[in-house]
């Protein structure tokens, strides 16, 4: 019976190493759709999948940090991890204990964009920022809310 236990344990070991999980506090948000997850006891850089805060300097940025902090700092999540970003973080959906999905939560509080560009078959995202929009919830209450990819470049022009 223990080697039946044991068999089954590392098969589950296996299955969530090869599906790109792993499960671990959350001990940092450094911006509306970053956060750092310990990892083998060290912090790891995961971006939020899917979504897109503003950013630095943009109206609702602090407001959208503040969002996520409320969501998961000091909470135990599990990552499903995407591969990386542009800037070498991990891209993933981060889930709390209940199943709820911080993109997810975010959109639908309009503290972010749904991405399209990283995210565009995901309709449930497009769905809550449409239902936001509407609400005028969170940065959707601003008449003229600008997207951070458009902000960014507007920052870089001469």
């Amino acid at each position: 019976m223990l080697l039946l236990f044991a068999v089954l344990f590392t098969l589950w070991l296996a299955t969530s190493a090869m599906a790109g999980e792993f499960t671990g506090l959350v001990v940092g948000v450094l911006d509306g759709d970053t956060i750092e997850v310990l990892y083998k006891k060290l912090p790891e850089r995961i971006r939020l999948s899917g979504i897109d805060c503003p950013e630095k300097g943009q109206p609702f940025e602090e407001k959208a940090k503040h969002a996520t902090s409320a969501l998961v700092i000091g909470k135990e999540v599990t990552v499903q991890m995407h591969g990386k970003d542009k800037d070498r973080h991990t891209l993933a959906d981060v889930v709390l204990s209940d199943g709820t999905n911080v993109s997810k939560m975010l959109v639908a509080g309009g503290w972010c964009w749904w991405y399209p560009k990283y995210a565009v078959q995901n309709r449930e995202l497009k769905r809550l920022e449409s239902e936001a929009r509407r609400g005028k919830r969170g940065l959707w209450a601003d008449l003229y809310p600008v997207p951070p990819w458009e902000w960014q470049k507007w920052r870089k022009r001469p």
